[in-house]
């Protein structure tokens, strides 16, 4: 009689658990399925709309969540959800790990050429760009944000003498851009159709008789309805050329999960962070208490180039981390 009551007394103490524990695997398998679409999106570049397309830019953030709900489902014996997110977080670690291994670069013989880019956002400490240019040799400066204002205080800072050539286009906003060069420039019009921001482009005439074509890059990001603007800017943007060797430097607003950013690469481009294996270092935001988290500011090189030597620079006043490249031109 007793043993009776004691089976009667656990499995009445085992009702109430059992809604709280179909409600865990619930929620478990809502989030495994939320983390399987956003793996099967990026794998298949099926992002469309702001927020699949800015949900791209933290994939390496969906990695580890998928390799904690994983780890959670399983202490919570729920074996199958933690089988599936694991799967997930394989999926979305094979697309992110091999920014960190530097890729094999082509047997360039050309040129050095060391290229800065840096959204100034109107208001980065002039002094320390200067320093950056000056301690990294810079050859070709990528300003993006580029005012009035901050035109003349970089010059009264030292750049002029540093980089006494430049093709600028400043606003007395932050659409405006420009490219520095420390060798004769020569603006290319027609290259492609800017919008949104002011992206100037020039041929840089380099010692030795070799040029360069240069793209100061800066569409706008892809925020509510500007998604189609900064898509089209990115369709638009120059493809490389067997005629000439171009690099597009600036904040493009995109990383290398980006559907529209991985097809301007396959135009013959490559990026040059990951060519040495930090195409995971974060760029943005850079301001205050905020540490960055994504990498849409790049340096692209015409994929014959070898990237010899990529810095990820901090510059106070703004908002974006520099991007120092070294290439080698073919």
């Amino acid at each position: 009689m007793s043993a009776t009551a004691g089976i009667e007394r656990a499995e009445a103490a085992e009702e109430p658990q059992k809604p709280k524990r179909r409600r865990r695997r619930w929620f478990a398998w809502t989030v495994v399925t939320l983390l399987a679409v956003w793996a099967v999106t990026r794998v298949g570049g099926l992002e469309s709309g702001s927020f699949p397309t800015q949900l791209m830019t933290v994939t390496p953030f969906g990695a580890a969540l998928a390799a904690l709900t994983a780890l959670l489902s399983l202490l919570r014996r729920n074996r199958p959800a933690a089988l599936a997110a694991a799967l997930v977080c394989a999926v979305m670690v094979a697309v992110v790990v091999p920014r960190t291994i530097s890729a094999e670069q082509p047997a360039a013989k050309g040129a050095p050429l060391r290229v800065l880019t840096i959204n100034l956002f109107g208001r980065a400490d002039a002094e320390a760009v200067v320093d950056h240019i000056r301690t990294h040799d810079v050859e070709v400066f990528s300003a993006l944000e580029l005012t009035y204002a901050e035109a003349e205080r970089l010059d009264e800072a030292g750049l002029k003498e540093l980089l006494p050539y430049r093709v600028l286009q400043p606003e007395l906003d932050v659409t405006g851009g420009g490219i520095y060069a420390k060798y004769p420039l020569t603006e290319l019009h027609g290259l492609f159709t800017p919008i949104g921001h002011n992206m100037p482009a020039a041929r840089v005439a380099l010692p030795g008789g070799e040029s360069v074509e240069i793209v100061a890059v800066h569409p706008n990001p892809p925020l509510g309805r500007r998604v189609e603007e900064w898509n089209t800017v990115l369709r638009t943007l120059p493809s490389a050329s067997p005629s000439a060797v171009r690099v597009l430097a600036g904040d493009f607003n995109a990383s290398l999960d980006h559907r529209a950013f991985r097809d301007l690469l396959d135009r013959g481009y490559v990026d040059a962070a990951r060519q040495v294996g930090k195409g995971l270092v974060p760029t943005w935001p850079n301001f205050g208490p905020m540490r960055p988290f994504i990498s849409i500011d790049h340096v692209l090189a015409d994929r014959r180039v070898a990237v010899e030597r990529v810095e990820v620079l901090d510059v106070p006043g703004t908002d974006h981390r520099g991007v120092f490249a070294a290439l080698r031109l073919p």
